[in-house]
């Protein structure tokens, strides 16, 4: 089926996915807020470029982007997944706690801001091109995947990455030499294990968007995680 969002309110577009279902092809998004928030059944690929929050509170549908998306991403969303084939804009992945991100360009500033995990849920986000300032701000679970491909000549990430951060990982495909991070978290070459891991999700992000698994792994890669749960406790607690 095939929607024609021109001239529809977000509310149009999700009344139509929540009583159709899956295969839905969604044509001319213009910045309609909002698309499948909270849906879980819904398998929806869309045309054009759909507005802020896109999958909020997800809860296990299957989203497909041709082209780029606004702001809030994934935002709080619990399970499902959403591929961008483009870029995104900020805190893509705001406060996520289950599923996964794939994005094939670049990130805007504060993606991964508050992303959480319980138990088995463990979310993911993967930016395939390079991530603006804030990255994983106030992380406290999930992982997150920054490749830098792509001929942007930018830096794998902009400045105060991993602020506040007291929980999750943060995994940078770069030796890390030009990058400062802050005193509470550990910044270190990735091991065997990590590199297993990340084995995962790149060849993930090779299967949804191409490129050679093999080649991107031979890289350096860096993982960052957190020193202390409480990174401001020396702001607030006398000594």
């Amino acid at each position: 089926m095939v929607i024609q969002a021109k001239g529809l309110s977000y509310r149009d577009i999700n009344d139509t996915l929540r009583t159709t279902g899956k295969g839905i092809t969604v044509k001319n998004c213009l910045g309609q807020r909002f698309i499948c928030a909270g849906m879980s059944d819904v398998s929806v690929t869309l045309e054009g470029v759909p507005g802020n929050a896109l999958g909020a509170y997800l809860n296990g549908a299957e989203i497909t982007v041709k082209g780029n998306a606004q702001d809030a991403v994934g935002d709080t969303m619990n399970d499902g997944r959403i591929v961008i084939r483009g870029s995104v804009g900020d805190a893509a992945g705001y406060a996520m706690r289950g599923g996964s991100i794939y994005v094939k360009g670049d990130a805007g500033y504060r993606a991964g801001i508050h992303m959480k995990a319980y138990r088995d849920k463990i979310p993911a986000l993967v930016i395939g091109g390079c991530a603006g300032s804030f990255l994983g701000e106030y992380q406290a679970g999930g992982v997150i995947v920054v490749l830098g491909l792509g001929d942007s000549g930018e830096k794998i990430v902009g400045n105060f990455p991993c602020t506040g951060m007291h929980g999750g990982k943060l995994i940078l495909r770069s030796d890390c030499r030009d990058i400062k991070f802050p005193d509470q978290v550990t910044a270190r070459p990735a091991g065997e294990d990590d590199l297993e891991e990340i084995g995962k999700y790149v060849s993930e992000y090779c299967r949804l968007f191409g490129g050679d698994c093999d080649s991107v792994m031979l890289s350096a890669f860096t993982v960052v995680t957190p020193d202390s749960k409480n990174p401001y406790k020396q702001m607030y607690v006398a000594n």
